[in-house]
Formats: structure tokens, sequence, C-alpha cells
């Protein structure tokens, strides 16, 4: 596998108007990598995922993904990545098999069934492969989604803010399947406004705070920039999300034993 970063951004600038979203934005994506750029509502996310997938032209700078230009090699780019928005862009007339047949179609892609079998099963969607998707709640409509762009075996894929108004549960698988993704090789460029994703998913941590990159690297990279941590005994408490998990179990159902369950757990966590 070749050395060169999947994504190379270098001095990235945008403004609209007197407005300067990014001011020369710098980072490296490894190949085979998720990298997670981390900022609040407004930090010019958004803007350089749409600058890095053509859809928008930078000011100044240079940026490359996959080994093309974004600006003088736009056609390249847009055959080696894939961008999943904010919100699912599914057909909810169609049922989830039809989506992705579909998709695999528009590709000119040989066995779209086979295609889309394949994908339904990678994704645990076999079972609700034949039901219209405005069936489907917001974490399997959002599994539809990053499966119809992985369609044509993608090596780059940019989610942009993929979790947003999911409910815990399906926070959780869809943090599952871009894992999966980065297993299979694929590089994943993710945008996030949750703290607690990128700590789950990224290889590497870019903060961007009013269009600049103000520190990128590892988590522990990150966590190394504040003072050592002073060891205290403390009595540990499950976390709310310890306790969702446990009352709904694996697959959402309600399980009537899990209370007492969790208590003993705490209990004893806590001697």
């Amino acid at each position: 596998m070749s050395t060169e970063a999947a994504i190379r951004v270098q001095g990235i600038e945008k403004a609209y108007g007197e407005l300067s979203v990014l001011r020369g934005v710098d980072f490296d994506v490894a190949r085979g990598s998720i990298f997670a750029l981390l900022g609040s509502n407004g930090a010019g996310k958004t803007t350089l995922v749409r600058i890095l997938s053509t859809l928008l032209k930078a000011d100044a700078g240079a940026a490359s993904v996959h080994g093309f230009d974004v600006a003088s090699q736009a056609g390249d780019v847009r055959e080696s990545i894939s961008l999943t928005g904010q919100f699912a862009a599914v057909d909810e007339v169609l049922t989830g098999r039809e989506n992705l047949v579909l998709i695999a179609k528009l590709r000119h892609l040989k066995n779209p069934g086979a295609i889309a079998d394949d994908l339904l099963g990678r994704f645990s969607l076999t079972d609700a492969g034949s039901r219209p998707a405005s069936t489907y709640s917001g974490g399997m409509r959002r599994r539809l989604d990053i499966a119809m762009s992985l369609i044509g075996n993608p090596p780059i894929i940019f989610l942009d803010e993929p979790t947003t108004g999911l409910d815990p549960q399906a926070r959780i698988d869809v943090w599952q399947t871009v894992k999966q993704l980065a297993h299979g090789g694929t590089t994943v460029l993710l945008t996030t406004q949750y703290l607690d994703e990128a700590e789950q998913l990224a290889d590497r941590i870019a903060i961007l705070h009013r269009g600049t990159i103000i520190q990128n690297g590892t988590l522990a990279e990150l966590k190394a920039l504040l003072p050592a941590a002073k060891v205290e005994y403390v009595e540990k408490q499950p976390t709310l999300e310890e306790v969702f998990l446990t009352l709904v179990g694996e697959t959402g159902e309600t399980d009537t034993t899990a209370g007492t369950d969790a208590a003993a757990a705490a209990g004893k966590e806590s001697r």
C-alpha cells in the first residue's frame, strides 16, 4: 500500500463575503484510518468536506484526495470517494434492497441484486430489505444510507455528522459500522460535534475552531496536553449509557431483570 496520505489539505481558505469560514487549514489523513474533524456548529467542518468532495471551490490553498487534486482533477476525486451528508438520502418509497439496486444500476455495475444482498447482510438489514425505507428506524435508515455510499467500493468516504438526531442505540450501531469500514481498509473522514464520538472512533482527531486547526493528534496525544491525572479513590457509578443499554438489551427489547442486574453490578464495582 502506498504511504502517500489518502487526504492532504494545505492552507485551505474559504470566505463568504467578509465572513472567513476557513483560515488556512492543514492536515493529512493516513490511508485506512478514521480521522475525526471535531468542532462546534459553524466551525467550518461541512464547508471543508464540500471542498474536499469537489462540491465547493476553495479561495486559496490546495487539497488532494486519493492522490488527485480537488481543483484540477475533480472527476477523478469523485470516482474515488463517497459522501454521506447529515441526513439520510434514501428513497422512502422504495424498499431497502431497491434503494441499493438503484444505486448499483446508476453506477453501471454488474449483478446489482447480488451487490444489494451482500450489503444488506454486511449492515444487518437482510430481514428489513423487503420493507419500504419509510418504515425504518433512524439508525436503520442511516446504515442503509452508508451502505448505499459504499456501492462501487470507494477507497475514501466522508461522513458529515452521521449520528445527528439519532437515539443512543442507533448511534452505537453507526459507530460499529464505521469501525468495520476502517477494518476493511476504507479511509474515513468523519466530522462531528460530539466529543464521545471522536473519542470512540478516531485514530487521529483534529480540532477545528473558528476556521483553523488548533490541535491535531491521537487521543493519547491530546490528553497529554493537560496536566497528569491525580489518582484518587472514587466510588464508580454506572453511566447513563450503561444503564440505558442494560435496560433495553442488545436487541432494543426491554429486559425486566436489567434494573436488578445493573444495581448489583454497580454495588459490586463500588466494593
